[in-house]
């Protein structure tokens, strides 16, 4: 009895503490700033006639606008967005990220891909996770980290197709780093954190906390609180002067942009993740980052009509993008007859999609370790096989996947439909996770197309501003799954870029964040805006819909059979219709980021467009 009173006694102090904490240290706004959000906001379609820019935040799109408008090429101004986009969606696509893109050269009329992701490190095997006592790769773990793959795609690009210095396109970057930025919508749902998680958050991750957080527990972020990362503005100072320095000595503008790259993969910000991984017990050695490199590869592609779609190979889930449109290509006419976003639409779509996904749990891995039947998986003759499966109802489960012979390769029974969330992870949530998204269209008619992505839910390398993510948390432990882990391998990543060409000549770069959600947006966005003849920033804020059908690709890979999701101006028209085909439907208030958003610069006829979905701060703008 003496030792209950002892732990009531205990747990009333603190608790009685907590809430002094709360009521007597400030809880309010940090040094606002004015700020215009256009989160929720629809627009008109946004013109140009020189050049198009769109990406996942105004101060990103501005910084692009400002290196295109000095004579920068698309290549450069990718490069000053993206590390703008570390600075003020940095939760969301942080410094050093994963950036997988797609290049398209005017010139040669040729698209690329640049891989963008890491790879596990040499240390990192299944028996070393399962004598951990490890089902699935851990979150908030820093197992959980890639090598980080960014600065390598970042040089890379510059090096193959820019025209400026890594040094003079982080400028903007480091400064808005050090002075601050207005605290948006996006950012507000990523920390939407109550305080005692904000606590939690603090004890297990004092670093992140210190940035994110400024130190303040007590403290929640509030719309246009102003927002600093000054670890990341030295971090990014000391890159820029490694280029400088090697500039000074004589070297050319390849070899000075090359010092970079060495900078961050061999010297001392290698030196400070391997000091920091040996002292966690982490995976990360210097013989891992020294040894990175990400490469230029063909992209995949398939036709819809007179269009070609075009995205990164498999070791992204760009290809589930492919196989639904492949699915659907010969129902144009029922898709146009059934109406946009009618029940019969949104069934077949619905259907489509998680047959697709279904062959990317089945198939698609990093294409250096894994055979995938990419003629086979991607030619009509499959595409019918899957569209004999649609049926009148919702898949119970996730669909089967064939195997080229017909019989069932990945049966019902190898999803596991009772993952789900741990209390442990139930418990922390900690920050949201997002990606981010650039597209861009310069005045010769290059384009970029680039979907960034990593979040702050491992611990954070002290004192520099880095984020290294979770992205191992996309390979599985199991030997027989195409993203299963391996070292050297890269994990099946949900960002991909995509490009479009009509009747052969290049179109649109577009894409999204939002994780499974990534495909099905995209996929949306170009059916509004081929089949139903959308303008762009139509086709980009019509209500979607989600299928939640599969196991998700992040651990510990949570899997809702026969569930869906929509927006809630949607729900009105397809929830009944839906419930009665057999899906459990959940409504989300309509333009929240989990329906992703879109973001597409588009070649027209006689003028330059874009779309920027008001789901998040994606924001366009054409010169």
């Amino acid at each position: 009895m003496k030792g209950i009173k002892i732990a009531f006694y205990t747990i009333l102090i603190i608790s009685g503490g907590l809430l002094l904490t709360y009521f007597l240290l400030p809880t309010g706004p940090r040094d606002p700033m004015e700020f215009d959000d256009p989160q929720g906001k629809r627009r008109p379609v946004t013109t140009g006639d020189d050049f198009m820019v769109v990406t996942g935040t105004p101060w990103a799109t501005d910084t692009a606008v400002g290196v295109l408008r000095k004579g920068g090429n698309a290549c450069d101004a990718t490069v000053a967005a993206l590390l703008m986009i570390n600075v003020t969606y940095g939760e969301a696509a942080s410094f050093p990220s994963v950036a997988p893109l797609l290049h398209y050269d005017a010139r040669t009329r040729r698209i690329r891909s640049y891989s963008g992701v890491g790879t596990a490190p040499k240390g990192a095997t299944i028996d070393f996770f399962k004598d951990q006592g490890y089902d699935a790769v851990p979150r908030r773990s820093i197992l959980a980290q890639l090598i980080p793959a960014s600065p390598d795609a970042m040089i890379s690009l510059l090096q193959d197709c820019g025209t400026m210095g890594f040094a003079e396109l982080a400028a903007p970057s480091i400064e808005m780093a050090r002075n601050g930025f207005p605290v948006h919508n996006s950012m507000l749902e990523n920390f939407e954190m109550g305080m005692l998680t904000r606590l939690g958050f603090t004890i297990l991750m004092p670093y992140n906390a210190e940035v994110y957080l400024n130190g303040q527990w007590w403290r929640p972020l509030h719309h246009g609180d102003r927002f600093k990362r000054p670890d990341l503005a030295r971090t990014l100072e000391d890159l820029a002067a490694a280029e400088k320095q090697a500039l000074q000595s004589g070297l050319s503008r390849n070899a000075a942009l090359q010092e970079v790259r060495n900078y961050f993969y061999e010297g001392p910000i290698a030196k400070k993740i391997v000091d920091f991984h040996k002292k966690e017990e982490g995976l990360i050695t210097a013989e891992d980052l020294a040894g990175y490199r990400g490469s230029w590869d063909e992209p995949l592609e398939v036709q819809f009509g007179e269009y070609t779609v075009l995205t990164n190979p498999t070791y992204t889930q760009g290809i589930a993008l492919l196989l639904a449109l492949k699915i659907l290509e010969a129902d144009r006419e029922y898709l146009r007859q059934a109406g946009h976003n009618s029940p019969e639409y949104a069934h077949r779509v619905l259907q489509a999609i998680e047959l697709a996904m279904a062959d990317r749990e089945a198939y698609a891995g990093d294409p250096a370790f894994v055979d995938v039947p990419l003629k086979e998986l991607l030619g009509p003759d499959y595409a019918k096989k899957r569209r004999s499966l649609l049926q009148e109802t919702a898949f119970a489960q996730t669909p089967p996947a064939l195997t080229l012979d017909d019989s069932t390769h990945a049966s019902h029974d190898s999803y596991d439909s009772s993952s789900e969330l741990t209390d442990d992870e139930q418990s922390f949530l900690f920050p949201g996770k997002d990606t981010s998204y650039i597209s861009i269209i310069d005045s010769q008619g290059n384009a970029i197309s680039l979907t960034p992505s990593d979040f702050p839910i491992s611990p954070m390398i002290p004192d520099t501003g880095l984020t290294l993510g979770i992205r191992m948390t996309q390979f599985r432990l199991q030997p027989e799954h195409p993203s299963s882990l391996e070292p050297g391998k890269r994990p099946r990543i949900t960002p991909h870029a995509v490009m479009v060409l009509k009747n052969g000549k290049f179109y649109m770069s577009c894409g999204t964040p939002g994780g499974e959600m990534q495909t099905q947006a995209t996929l949306q966005f170009l059916l509004n805006h081929i089949l139903f003849e959308m303008d762009p920033q139509k086709a980009v804020e019509a209500f979607r819909f989600r299928s939640r059908n599969w196991p998700d690709a992040f651990s510990p890979h949570e899997y809702l059979p026969h569930t869906i999701e929509l927006e809630e101006s949607l729900a009105r028209i397809l929830k009944r219709p839906l419930e009665e085909k057999g899906y459990e439907v959940n409504v989300f208030p309509d333009y929240r980021k989990r329906f992703g958003a879109v973001g597409a610069a588009i070649q027209g006829e006689t003028r330059l467009l874009g779309a920027a979905d008001p789901r998040e701060e994606t924001w366009a703008r054409g010169d």
